[in-house]
This record gives C-alpha cells, structure tokens and sequence, in this order.
C-alpha cells in the first residue's frame, strides 16, 4: 500500500466513524399549532386546534347525558381571587345569579381531558362542564345557543377562555347537545342560576363583585326616610351588609327590588351606595361589625348566599 492510498484509507476510517456518532445539534423549533378544521378561530370561526379535538373514544349517549343540577356549595378558597391572564386583570363574582352576557362561546375536548381545572377537580370532556372568566368557582349558568335555541345547564369548575373574545368554554359533552360541535363556536347567551330557582334571574348589567377594604374614607351622608330606598344613599361611619354590586344603577335597582320582595321588612334600611365606580346594593346600617356578621349567616339561608360585610 502506497502512501497516498493509505491517506485515503484513513480518511474513509475517520469520515465512517464520525457518520455513527449521535448528533447533539438542536432540534428545530415545533410549528405553530394548525387547526385541523382548516379554519381560524375568530368571534365567528370554528375549529380547534392540532391535538384537541372529540377523539376516537366518544360515548354513543351523548345525548342522555343529563344537565348539570345546581345545588348550594361554598366558593373554592383560591379559584376566586382576582387574577391576571394574557396581560388582563379578571375580578371574579362571589355571589351567583344576577348575570347574563351574550357572545362567542368555544369547547374544549381531548387535549385537557383528564387534567386539573382551576377548582382542582379533573376536567371531564363528557361531563357538563365549562369554563368562564369571572362567574363564581363554583356556580352554575345556563347556556343558550341563539342560532337554534338549544339550552343546556352547566357547572362552572375552570377559568377561562382568554383568547378570540369568547366568553365561555363548553365541555364536548355541553357543545354537542348545544349543536355547537361541528362549528367549533357559536352565539349563545349565559345567565347566571341561583341554585333552588326554576330558571336563572333576569338582570339588566353584568355584576361585578369584588372584595371590599376594612375601611373607606367616609362619603357625604344623606338622610333616608323610608325603611326601603330606592334612591342612592350614603351613611357616614356605619356598618352595612353588601348584597350585589353592579355598574349601572339600573342594573342595581333591579336587584334591589328582588331583595326587597325576598327580605320583606327586616327593620333595616335597602339603599344603593356608589363606590369605585360601582353601585352596591346596601342593608343596614348595623350597630356592630358582629350584629352585622350575625344577620349575614342568617340571610344565608334566605337569599342562597352570604352577604359580605361593609364598612363605610
């Protein structure tokens, strides 16, 4: 073997070895999910993306699956805190019923089936579920498809959706009775239900609940002389139970005819105060921050929640 086709030799050796080593250059970047309808989700697109979707193992009684029934439970201790998604602050609800917005809602199936929701419970794509940005965790809404005029009752459990200005995110199971499925989304209309009422209470304004200071620099007071008002009246220095808060006063007027026919007379005074923008439905004022804890527990039962208490 001469020189030169000794180098060859060696240089075939050297190139054979380096072709059996693993590579350790980085692997390129995932493409940006597709959705397998062929569409873009938008207020009025449909689809879903790559990797979501009904699955291959879809039960054959879909259509028997019954209706999420409302029942009283306590607010899960975190799911209700005010909280930040995609750059917007959400501040949810504390008390059900009093709420219906119409919109885009959307569903989710196999991709999140079996993980955790926000509450913690483990989502189930057949169960009648969804997801809502600010409606109490938990509550109950029912959901009305306006294109047919389907309706379904659902338990809200899970945060969301944040994204494509939907309101509501649907269970499989919710969408398919609702014929949303093959759209992808849809209009519907979503009213808040109070559990142990045959149909969710009507309202003119989304409420928009939120937890209270200790203590608000005292406002200008009024005099109020009637047991019930309905005039928008402030007390200096007292303590008030706070039963609903909403932005418009039409909206808080509403309700505070609803309270009036549920309380009856109490002895105290119905008033609707404004504070950070919002107008609260008032009952008092009580003598102490206990006397007025003692009437919350008792009102409980009455109005299906617990009024907060109020200082002002």
């Amino acid at each position: 073997m001469n020189r030169q086709t000794g180098l060859i030799v060696i240089a075939a050796l050297i190139l054979s070895a380096c072709s059996s080593m693993p590579s350790h250059q980085p692997q390129a970047q995932k493409a940006a999910p597709v959705l397998e309808s062929g569409s873009t989700p938008g207020e009025a697109g449909g689809g879903y993306l790559a990797g979501d979707g009904p699955g291959n193992d879809i039960p054959a009684n879909l259509d028997s699956i019954p209706d999420a029934v409302p029942r009283a439970e306590p607010l899960h201790p975190y799911a209700n805190r005010p909280y930040v998604a995609l750059g917007r602050t959400y501040t949810p609800l504390t008390v059900p019923g009093n709420f219906k917005e119409r919109g885009i809602a959307s569903w989710y199936g196999k991709k999140f089936h079996g993980q955790r929701t926000s509450s913690g419970e483990v989502y189930d794509m057949f169960g009648m579920t969804a997801a809502h940005p600010t409606l109490p965790i938990p509550s109950y809404a029912r959901v009305t498809n306006l294109a047919n005029g389907k309706s379904v009752v659902v338990r809200i459990n899970d945060r969301g959706p944040f994204m494509h200005d939907r309101i509501i995110d649907l269970s499989y199971a919710a969408a398919y009775k609702l014929g949303l499925i093959n759209n992808g989304s849809g209009e519907v209309e979503v009213d808040s239900i109070v559990p142990g009422q045959d149909t969710p209470p009507v309202a003119t304004s989304t409420v928009q609940a939120e937890p209270l200071p200790p203590a608000a620099p005292p406002p200008a007071a009024a005099p109020a002389p009637a047991p019930v008002a309905t005039t928008t009246v402030a007390a200096s220095g007292n303590v008030y139970l706070q039963l609903g808060a909403f932005r418009s006063e039409q909206g808080a007027e509403s309700f505070l005819a609803k309270m009036r026919s549920a309380l009856g007379d109490t002895g105290k005074q119905l008033s609707l105060f404004r504070k950070s923008g919002l107008v609260r439905v008032h009952l008092g004022p009580y003598a102490s921050k206990d006397a007025a804890s003692g009437s919350a527990a008792q009102l409980q039962g009455k109005l299906g929640f617990k009024p907060l208490v109020s200082l002002h």
